[in-house]
């Protein structure tokens, strides 16, 4: 809730009282920003020793966000989750955020300062500062495009391109979530499969698995304790964000580590409300997790002599990871095992951009 007395809280948006007032609100800065808000471009004192990553997001209202189902909070927290997962898949620790904001003549000041809100709530949660962006006027929709800068030590950044054959393939979390969460939103409605068991027992934990499936779409985790943990002990020879879908993420790793992989369906990590709905609607569970994305897990690659060390790493810091695979030579292409032990094709299901025809997570929202 916005105080009446906030200065943002007018009947008009106006750029230069905006761009004052965020400055006040968000722009506190640490000894290292030399120059933040206000100035025609933020100066930063480089960390001595260390190499720069640098990660940007554009989400389109409509496309990636749907305002009636999602407030301006949800959407900037979730903005900063995109790529605080970015940095976090890299190994690294973020720093500075720039954002940059379109927004119709027919948004109220309050609720920018909500999108504000959420933004900086995700981003202070680990150390990272607002020092500038951009505002303009648009006709219809929300746009915002977030920039993030992080840093990682040299020799230490995670990629896609270090997985080797043999390699163990592991995933933060669990899976399938988020896309779950996001169905009950677009739908209204505890799924209907009338009489089934899963439905019972959907319908028996009621307002906590949907709670939890729609927080979980709403307020994702992005996992840079586990990232670093990753990078730091040098456990991990390639990683990714999920964030298109399992299945797509694990095919970019793949394709610019030339090499294949082996899914075990038995082994993804899926949650007792992920099970539970799936059950009530008749669902594939595993379909679920290969499909969604936003979950915001990491995916990453582990040589076998290192696994005991991961296990051992994970138990004490708290992280849950889970094995679900193993990297093959790229002749085998990605393969599913299934809970019946028979290896399939892996069909790509995540979501592509201009991909003309497909039912995509994001497009779930706004087609029903």
């Amino acid at each position: 809730m916005v105080p009446r007395s906030s200065p943002l809280v007018a009947s008009r948006l106006d750029e230069f009282r905006l761009i004052r007032d965020l400055h006040r609100r968000f722009g506190r800065t640490g000894p290292a920003v030399v120059c933040g808000i206000g100035d025609d471009a933020a100066i930063i004192r480089p960390s001595p020793g260390r190499h720069l990553i640098l990660t940007t997001d554009l989400l389109a209202e409509g496309i990636h966000f749907n305002l009636g189902t999602a407030t301006l909070e949800d959407v900037g927290y979730k903005a900063a989750v995109a790529n605080l997962s970015d940095i976090a898949a890299m190994g690294g620790i973020p720093h500075y955020v720039l954002v940059a904001v379109a927004l119709p003549a027919s948004r109220r000041p309050a609720e920018v300062e909500q999108f504000y809100q959420g933004l900086m709530g995700a981003c202070r949660s680990h150390g990272v500062q607002l020092v500038g962006g951009d505002t303009s006027a648009s006709l219809r929709s929300v746009f915002i495009s977030l920039t993030m800068t992080g840093s990682v030590e040299p020799r230490r950044a995670l990629t896609r391109n270090g997985a080797r054959v043999g390699d163990l393939v592991y995933v933060t979390g669990t899976l399938g979530d988020s896309l779950a969460g996001l169905t009950l939103f677009a739908t209204g409605r505890t799924p209907r499969s009338a009489g089934s068991a899963g439905r019972k027992r959907f319908l028996l934990h009621g307002d906590r698995y949907r709670r939890a499936l729609m927080l979980r779409h709403l307020r994702p985790t992005p996992r840079i304790g586990e990232g670093r943990l990753l990078s730091t002990q040098r456990l991990a020879t390639a990683a990714i964000d999920v964030s298109d879908g399992l299945s797509g993420d694990l095919a970019h790793v793949c394709e610019q580590s030339g090499v294949g992989a082996e899914i075990e369906a038995s082994a993804l990590p899926l949650s007792p409300a992920c099970r539970a709905y799936a059950a009530a609607a008749g669902l594939d569970p595993v379909g679920i997790a290969l499909r969604g994305g936003e979950d915001y897990e990491l995916l990453f690659t582990v040589p076998p002599h290192k696994r005991a060390t991961l296990e051992r790493r994970a138990r004490e810091a708290g992280y849950r990871f889970s094995r679900i695979g193993t990297i093959r030579p790229k002749r085998i292409g990605l393969r599913l095992k299934g809970i019946d032990g028979v290896s399939r094709r892996l069909e790509i299901l995540s979501y592509r951009h201009f991909q003309a025809g497909q039912t995509t997570q994001r497009e779930a929202a706004w087609s029903r």
